[in-house]
C-alpha cells in the first residue's frame, strides 16, 4: 500500500537493495533466454541443438541437485519440482520455506529456515511434499554434504589461472563488467 498507492519509497532492505542490482546480459544471450522460453527444448526433446546433438534431458544420467521456494512468485516450486523429474531418478529436490532470492541467501542460522527434501520420483509435487523429508534450518548443510559425497579429493588451487591452451582472458570480475 505505501509503495503503490501512497508512492512511498520502500524502507531499506538488504533483499530489495540486491533485488534492484540488474544483471547485464549480452543482447544475444537474452534473446537466447527468450527462446529457450519460447521452444522450451528441455522439455520438448530434439528442439534444440548443441554441437550438432539434439538435446534430450530424459537422457541425462547424472546427479542433480534443484532448489525450489515455496513462496517464490517467479518460478512456483511445482514447475521447479518438473525440472527435477526431468532430470530423472537421480535428482534430489529441495523446497525452502521461503521465496525467490531468499530461498537460495538463507544461510546457517536461521532460526524460521525449514526445507523438504528428497528423491523427484513422485508423479505430482504436492504428492512428493507429502513424503519429503522436513528439515529445520537452512538447506546449506544439506547441500554441502550432498556436493561432498560427489566430490573428489580436496586438492590445491592452481597458482595461476588458465593454461598454455586456454590462458584466461583477463583479470577478475571481466571486462564486460565495465563496459557501458
Amino acid at each position: 500500500m505505501n509503495n503503490y498507492l501512497l508512492g512511498n519509497a520502500p524502507p531499506a532492505f538488504d533483499i530489495l537493495y540486491w533485488n534492484n542490482d540488474t544483471t547485464r546480459l549480452a543482447a544475444r544471450l537474452h534473446a537466447d533466454f527468450l527462446d529457450l522460453i519460447g521452444v522450451n527444448p528441455f522439455v520438448n526433446a530434439g528442439q534444440l541443438e548443441i554441437l550438432g546433438n539434439p538435446l534430450d534431458m530424459r537422457k541425462l544420467n547424472l546427479d542433480s541437485y534443484v532448489v525450489a521456494g515455496v513462496t517464490d512468485h517467479i518460478t512456483p516450486w511445482q514447475g521447479c519440482y518438473n525440472t527435477a523429474k526431468l532430470y530423472g531418478e537421480r535428482s534430489t529436490f529441495v523446497l525452502a520455506n521461503s521465496g525467490h532470492i531468499q530461498s537460495l541467501i538463507n544461510p546457517p542460522g536461521n532460526p524460521k529456515a525449514v526445507f523438504w527434501t528428497g528423491p523427484a520420483q513422485a508423479i505430482a509435487a504436492e504428492e512428493w511434499l507429502e513424503h519429503a523429508s522436513k528439515e529445520s534450518g537452512s538447506w546449506w548443510p544439506h547441500w554441502l554434504s550432498w556436493v561432498q559425497n560427489r566430490s573428489g579429493e580436496k586438492r590445491p588451487a592452481p597458482a595461476k589461472l588458465g593454461t598454455a591452451e586456454i590462458p584466461p582472458l583477463g583479470e577478475a570480475p571481466g571486462q564486460y563488467v565495465m563496459e557501458k
